[in-house]
């Protein structure tokens, strides 16, 4: 009788997803090199900060640029190049993406300007767009199985912490022992042994039923970020002015007829229906706030470490050390948690540990100490790194398989996008402060002071040429007006967290583990 049973249920029954083996994996760790890489980047960067502004003298606003202008051009391409991988193969963007991310980065590490290395930056996000939808969607086609992907996924995240961690101590030891531009050909090494694998090791997938290049709608998307973020800078330097409103206005309204056009369109860049799915909006929208938080509070630490607390880049690194491997962990312990409880409550527990964090900072009203910022970014990068596995986790697995790369690109769109507020909102706020809280001794000449005013890196490189004296009060002057706007942006992190650990209850209230 069980025979005859089993005989006739069988063919109704779907087949299980084949379970990856050990090419799978192997596929895995070439897939992260890039995540490794972009994550390192990010790290590097902030942390070479204070030898850039010493070597080639960028104001404030350039030096903002310098920091958003990749993420930027990154997030507004985000979308279009994982809507191309769907068409044209998914391997193949990636291969292009790795080669010419390769050969701007070593472009970078040599530019004489501010200008030139802004030009390289948004060059590198131009490649970078490349990367990133490719790896987490090809992820998708070499792990069927559920609860392979959760972890091939859950390992892809905590490769954003292992760069991050790696970022600090690989950057410090660049930066004091050679120029700044080193920290740029870390790609090179990087991005070589993922040209050789890929073709040996990763299957090219893409979507049977592609729609056509939509050329207007990249534009779109293009016109829609960047004139946002545009305004916000101008708005930390210039206050509530025509320019920034207007730039504001012109990129809600491209976002407007954006939306409206995927809308309309049978086959669209971007599919709109996907955000009808409470569990696929709210996991982008928890994704958005955390990076936010996250970037946030890397831009201000980095440079209260270097600049404030006068500690060496590698020993600021190893402040951030434990924070960051926190987060690689909470990302690996997840994982068997959020098959037995509710996706939201975990992601809502997670976000209440790192508001905890941020609220250590806002205590101290800026005036924090290493220990005090090493205990918050362990509690920040806690929960951040178990949210961060969970909800890309949702944002893949409840879209169809034909939309991996899109999908995909709308959850490192998130990412980027909250890289670029992340720097641009918080960090323009504490630039905003130090500009109106500092007090230039006299005697200066006017180059001097424009520097000195513009950001705390110029006032250092400005005290270094000073008296003794002068120099003294200058230093404590900027460390003061720059920390006078860390414990207002630590109370908004507190809140981007709290708001999205509620978003997550709401959102996710329906969706089992």
């Amino acid at each position: 009788m069980s025979a005859t049973t089993h005989s006739t249920t069988a063919p109704t029954s779907a087949p299980a997803p084949a379970r990856g083996g050990a090419r799978a994996w192997a596929a895995l760790v070439v897939l992260m090199l890039p995540v490794l890489l972009v994550s390192v980047d990010n790290t590097v960067l902030g942390f070479a900060l204070p030898a850039i502004t010493e070597a080639l003298r960028p104001s404030g606003t350039q030096m903002l640029w310098i920091v958003d202008v990749y993420p930027l051009v990154l997030a507004g391409l985000l979308v279009a190049m994982g809507s191309l991988g769907d068409r044209i193969g998914r391997r193949r963007v990636l291969l292009i993406g790795a080669t010419g991310f390769a050969a701007v980065s070593a472009a970078a590490a040599f530019a004489p300007t501010a200008e030139l290395l802004i030009a390289a930056r948004a060059a590198l996000g131009f490649f970078g767009a490349m990367l990133m939808p490719s790896t987490l969607s090809l992820l998708r086609s070499v792990f069927q199985d559920r609860e392979q992907r959760r972890l091939a996924i859950a390992i892809w995240a905590a490769g954003f912490a292992a760069g991050s961690a790696l970022g600090p101590i690989v950057g410090g030891l660049l930066i004091e022992h050679f120029w700044w531009g080193s920290v740029f050909l870390l790609a090179v090494p990087v991005l070589i042994p993922l040209l050789v694998l890929t073709p040996l090791l990763v299957r090219e997938s893409r979507d049977p039923n592609p729609g056509p290049v939509d050329v207007v709608s990249i534009l779109l998307s293009l016109l829609t970020m960047a004139p946002i973020v545009y305004g916000i800078k101008e708005f930390a330097v210039h206050g509530l002015a025509v320019v920034p409103v207007l730039a504001v206005g012109i990129g809600l309204a491209a976002g407007v007829l954006f939306v409206m056009r995927q809308l309309r369109r049978p086959i669209p860049m971007l599919d709109m229906r996907l955000f009808r799915r409470a569990a696929f909006s709210g996991a982008v929208l928890i994704n958005l706030l955390s990076v936010i938080a996250l970037v946030g509070f890397l831009f201000f630490v980095s440079q209260h470490l270097q600049l404030v607390l006068g500690l060496p880049p590698v020993q600021a690194g190893m402040v951030l050390l434990p924070g960051l491997a926190t987060m690689i962990v909470s990302g690996l312990v997840v994982v068997p948690i959020a098959r037995r409880l509710r996706p939201g409550f975990v992601i809502a527990a997670g976000l209440c540990v790192s508001a905890t964090g941020y609220l250590l900072v806002a205590l101290t009203g800026g005036d924090a100490s290493w220990g005090v910022l090493l205990a918050a970014f362990v509690l920040l990068g806690a929960g951040i790194g178990a949210a961060e596995t969970v909800s890309n986790e949702l944002i893949i697995s409840t879209a169809p398989a034909d939309k991996a790369g899109a999908a995909s690109a709308v959850s490192e769109t998130a990412y980027e996008l909250g890289a670029v507020l992340g720097t641009a909102t918080l960090g323009s706020i504490i630039i905003a402060s130090y500009r109106a809280a500092i007090v230039l001794p006299s005697g200066l000449s006017p180059a001097d002071a424009t520097a000195a005013s513009d950001t705390l890196g110029g006032a250092v490189t400005v005290a270094e040429g000073l008296p003794a004296h002068a120099a003294a009060e200058l230093l404590e002057s900027a460390r003061h007006a720059f920390d006078s706007g860390i414990g207002l942006t630590a109370s908004i992190g507190v809140t981007l967290m709290l708001t999205a650990a509620v978003l997550a209850v709401f959102t996710l209230r329906r969706v089992r583990g």
